[in-house]
């Protein structure tokens, strides 16, 4: 029986690892902040420059359970983004303005509007407070693609300011995605 040349193994393992660490996390991690997405949390970024002009706006159904391990309810101010591989970003300060959002156990829906894209595959939250919160899961139904939501699930306390969540887009080629629209901060609205 003839055996493979050490060379052919070698490749194949280095292939096996190649392929092992380009596999998303299923854990939520901190997000850099390569884009500039923590300094939009303070300031309003609905001028029709940073959207682009005659952008369209897409409303996405997006759907937060709150973990029951959580406080039983939080006064923290919850920001979310998400987006597509492209990023288009979808960006809402402060979720829950009103009293009972968040609570142990509970779900929210929110309606928020946002530039239209082309499959969740990152979401990112962040908490801001002195009384913790923690998600359970995250579900962001797009407008096209209503039966079938993204998911994120997290589960974990959120750390204090930090984006936390979850980047499993596929990279891209060099610069094909600096020619896409950028982010646009959206409306949000509880339902």
């Amino acid at each position: 029986m003839a055996t493979a040349p050490p060379q052919l193994l070698l490749l194949a393992l280095l292939s096996c690892l190649s392929l092992a660490s380009a596999a998303p996390s299923l854990r939520p991690l901190p997000r850099a902040d390569d884009d500039g997405l923590l300094a939009r949390t303070t300031g309003s970024s609905s001028s029709p420059s940073e959207r682009g002009v005659g952008a369209r706006t897409c409303w996405y159904t997006v759907q937060i359970k709150t973990s029951c391990s959580s406080p039983a309810r939080t006064s923290d101010a919850i920001s979310l983004a998400f987006g597509d591989v492209y990023r288009d970003e979808v960006y809402a300060a402060r979720l829950g303005g009103a009293a009972g959002a968040f609570d142990r156990c509970a779900t929210d829906t929110f309606k928020i509007g946002g530039p239209c894209g082309y499959g969740v595959c990152y979401l990112y939250l962040r908490r801001a407070g002195r009384t913790g919160w923690t998600p359970e899961w995250v579900r962001v139904y797009e407008p096209t693609a209503p039966s079938a939501p993204s998911t994120f699930r997290y589960g974990d306390p959120l750390p204090n300011n930090v984006w936390y969540g979850f980047n499993r887009c596929p990279r891209l080629a060099s610069s094909s995605s600096s020619s896409s629209p950028s982010s646009a901060a959206g409306a949000a609205q509880a339902m």
